[in-house]
């Protein structure tokens, strides 16, 4: 099973976890009384230097019969894209701007370039995603309802066919976003699926008529003759604003380290316990300033989950307070490259398409998916109490928490395959004489 018992898999105690919220209490503190003129000038310059971009493809688009224009104007268009739905429509729609309190820069009245209405993916990524990250059967994002990310899900006959799902959905990725909002959206609202014009639907389709139409007939049409030539360079921006928008929020919440949770875990949660699941439940990538800006500074992940409404330019501040949070009590941060976070989510699809019984590791000692019982038959070295985790080792005086106790398993299980391997041996050898 996935995490019933935070503080357990920790390896932190009641006082640990209060003065781990106090902490981060401290760094969203510090952070709201400092933003001021700088933090407003960059949000206006983003969201002028996307205009700019936009109008640029779009004029470079008239001139689309000849290859190098429809090259630059498709690229253009794409990046402009990129960096409104992710610099600016997700993060404007988090509330990160609202302190500006400027009409235009708010929460609540932006409308992203993007199929799912602002209205409805609100309510299913900030309130419902956001409050339950990852806990199986409550954070619908969690595979999206449609791809087995966590072995706690029952494997079904239509997983096999999930890593192609997977590719599907990275490459209509707006769509099935905006269709997975209006069934969530439709399901907490209590909508019967027989009311086909209800107030979600008709949102819905709004919104799907106001993208088709203006990217995939106006503005197509705008350019005469030349109009095949620009709704192929329309859909081709959408296509790669589509699977690099997939490719991120993928690396985010799925690679191996992202855990996953029960909904056991939320009985009675403090503030410092949903901390700490979202520090767990979540990881990074690594990334210079230009990559950091393209994927909307989601490559800090975890902080987004930490603090979703502070600003995205700050998080790469944030982050440093962070990890040395984590070093102090010995937390994994996780973080890595952007190929190796994806080759390890797009594994985990693969690998989750399969039948438990294919599978060698158990649902609660495996790279996706794991518990506090991986720790039932580990023992911390250089311990004069095996049962006491957390704390300082009483031998070296070391932070000890999860991150020894993770090393401790893997030492641990490596122990043991040399063993199996060379018990294995040995019937071998026997077996040959």
């Amino acid at each position: 099973m996935a995490i019933n018992d935070i503080k357990s898999f920790a390896h932190l105690s009641e006082s640990d976890i209060e003065t781990f919220a106090a902490e981060l209490d401290t760094v969203r503190r510090d952070v709201e009384r400092s933003l001021g003129v700088r933090d407003a000038a960059y949000v206006t310059r983003v969201i002028r230097a996307q205009r700019i971009l936009e109008v640029a493809a779009r004029s470079m688009l008239f001139a689309s019969e000849r290859r190098p224009a429809w090259l630059a104007g498709t690229a253009i268009l794409a990046v402009a894209k990129i960096i409104e739905m992710m610099e600016l429509g997700h993060n404007i729609s988090h509330g990160q701007w609202d302190w500006m309190n400027d009409p235009e820069i708010h929460s609540s009245s932006w409308e992203w370039d993007f199929a799912s209405p602002s209205s409805q993916w609100k309510k299913t990524h900030n309130h419902i995603h956001h409050t339950y990250t990852n806990v199986y059967g409550m954070d619908d994002d969690l595979g999206f309802a449609v791809l087995r990310m966590t072995r706690d899900e029952p494997w079904r006959p239509v997983h096999l066919v999930q890593p192609a799902m997977a590719v599907g959905i990275a490459a209509f990725f707006e769509w099935a976003i905006a269709v997975h909002d209006w069934a969530v959206t439709r399901r907490g609202s209590g909508t019967p699926d027989r009311h086909l014009l209800s107030t979600p639907t008709r949102e819905l389709a709004r919104k799907f008529g106001r993208q088709i139409g203006k990217d995939l007939l106006i503005f197509p049409a705008l350019t005469g003759r030349r109009f095949r030539r620009t709704l192929s360079a329309n859909a081709a921006a959408l296509l790669v604003r589509n699977l690099w928008s997939f490719v991120v929020i993928m690396c985010g919440h799925f690679p191996d380290g992202a855990e996953k949770f029960t909904p056991g875990e939320l009985a009675g949660e403090t503030r410092g316990q949903w901390y700490l699941r979202q520090l767990l439940g979540t990881a990074n990538f690594k990334a210079g300033p230009v990559l950091a800006f393209m994927s909307g500074n989601l490559c800090y992940q975890i902080e987004h989950h930490l603090f979703p409404d502070l600003p995205s330019n700050r998080y790469a501040e944030i982050a440093e307070r962070v990890r040395g949070l984590c070093d102090k009590c010995d937390i994994p941060y996780t973080t890595g490259s952007l190929p190796k976070q994806f080759w390890l989510t797009s594994r985990t699809i693969c690998k989750l398409a399969l039948p438990d019984r294919f599978l060698r590791r158990t649902s609660d000692d495996a790279p996706e998916t794991s518990s506090e019982r991986k720790f039932l038959t580990v023992s911390l070295p250089s311990t004069r109490d095996a049962s006491d985790w957390h704390g300082s080792d009483l031998i070296t005086g070391e932070r000890r928490g999860l991150r020894t106790a993770l090393a401790a398993a893997r030492s641990s299980q490596r122990k043991a395959a040399q063993e199996r391997f060379g018990w294995q041996w040995i019937k071998s050898v026997v077996g040959t004489h």
